[in-house]
């Protein structure tokens, strides 16, 4: 028996059809928003001079550190079960998942 599943995005703000899901963070916390083009365009515009002003955090949380140690282990990283993990790693696990 064949199947077809299809997942329609709907833009979060305005309920028109969506064409992203648009990620970002804020106060340490992340978000996903689904956003048609004129919206996501939008968001980028207003975020741009923060983002221009700002610089990137090599920050990560509680819940993506393991994920982090298995792929930089799987890549030839040496990084301890606990503790923090070096900026290198995670600025290679950063440029691997954008």
């Amino acid at each position: 028996m064949a199947r077809k599943v299809e997942i329609t995005l709907i833009d979060d703000l305005d309920g028109s059809p969506a064409e992203e899901t648009v990620q970002f963070g804020l106060d340490g916390n992340h978000y996903e928003i689904d956003l048609g083009a004129a919206n996501a365009s939008r968001l980028r515009e207003l975020l741009a001079p923060y983002i221009e002003a700002s610089r990137r955090s090599n920050a990560y949380s509680a819940a993506e550190a393991p994920a982090i140690r298995a792929w930089a282990t799987e890549h030839g990283f040496q990084v301890s079960e606990r503790g923090r993990l070096h900026s290198d790693v995670i600025e290679a696990y950063r440029a691997a998942h954008p």
